[in-house]
């Protein structure tokens, strides 16, 4: 089977990996976002999938706008029979979702119609969710509407990341994504199609999602800062109005009552305890402003934290 590839962060480099490497289908062309300025230094950067199909010479487009007609007649001299799309970027237009054989499909990290939208990993640790998942889909023209070819299913530990559960995503979408290919061949898998009804959305993450909230539960604010870790961190401020990234957290079991939310209460082993809306959350590691990530014990003792000090929700 002919395949072209579109994908452009790290989460899309396994699935291109096993059908260029452990699959017997030829991918005639890859296709990923340009390359862009990042970082303070703005270098420009070449995407993940950019950078692995450069290693096995696999041909790399890079339109500006896939909706180009000079671009998706380039497309279509590729004569694919499959697009494979995993978090490419951009919405595909019909003249592309039509023009292969056996269609557009899609790893999507969700199980869907759960958390359709950008950014799914995030809001199934953030939510509390036990389990979430891939799910590979026939491609249309909604955001991510298409009916359902497979799903595979991962547990949600109560203390597992954002970056852990990404990576654990990725593995599975690109094991997945093979028997998919091979059943669609074949012509043994029959789409399922979606519960609109059930659908829900995990929109693009903005700068207040990130701001820690002290009158929220503690589980709440735990749930935050690991669905926010590695990217883009969960954040509270010190008293003198510094910025204060915190990445690791536990849930106490103790309950302190007629404390203000967001009050420093006990000092601990790793780090400190914190007043909550209910219950109190133990404060494991942080990164002060303009600073490395750091044990909260250190913290402590390097910022000369003191008890019954109020971290404040905005300064």
């Amino acid at each position: 089977m002919r395949i072209v590839f579109m994908g452009s962060p790290e989460f899309a480099v396994d699935s291109l990996k096993e059908l260029a490497e452990n699959s017997h289908h030829e991918v005639v062309a890859v296709i990923t976002q340009p390359d862009r300025p990042k970082g303070r230094g703005q270098k420009v950067l070449m995407t993940a999938v950019k950078e692995y199909a450069m290693t096995k010479c696999l041909p790399v487009l890079q339109p500006a706008k896939i909706r180009n007609k000079e671009f998706i007649e380039e497309l279509r001299a590729l004569k694919p029979e499959l697009i494979v799309v995993v978090a490419f970027g951009q919405f595909l237009p019909k003249d592309i979702l039509q023009m292969p054989k056996y269609g557009c499909i899609n790893v999507h990290a969700s199980l869907l119609p759960k958390y359709r939208g950008a950014a799914p990993i995030h809001y199934a640790i953030m939510n509390g969710e036990k389990e979430t998942g891939v799910t590979i889909m026939m491609m249309d023209e909604g955001m991510d509407t298409g009916a359902m070819l497979s799903k595979s299913v991962i547990e949600i530990s109560d203390d597992m990341t954002m970056g852990c559960l990404h990576d654990q995503l990725k593995i599975a979408g690109a094991k997945l994504l093979i028997d998919v290919v091979e059943g669609l061949e074949r012509g043994t898998i029959k789409p399922i199609p979606q519960n609109n009804d059930e659908a829900t959305y995990a929109s693009l993450l903005d700068k207040k999602i990130e701001k820690i909230v002290w009158s929220s539960t503690a589980k709440e604010i735990h749930n935050k800062v690991r669905g926010l870790n590695p990217w883009p961190g969960a954040h509270s401020f010190l008293p003198d109005g510094r910025n204060l990234k915190i990445w690791q957290t536990r849930v106490a079991e103790k309950e302190y009552f007629g404390v203000l939310p967001g009050t420093i209460i006990e000092f601990t082993k790793g780090g400190f305890l914190v007043a909550c809306g209910k219950g109190c959350l133990e404060v494991l590691e942080v990164q002060p402003e303009s600073k490395k990530k750091m044990s909260a014990d250190v913290f402590c003792n390097g910022y000369k934290i003191k008890l019954g000090e109020i971290l404040p929700i905005e300064v």
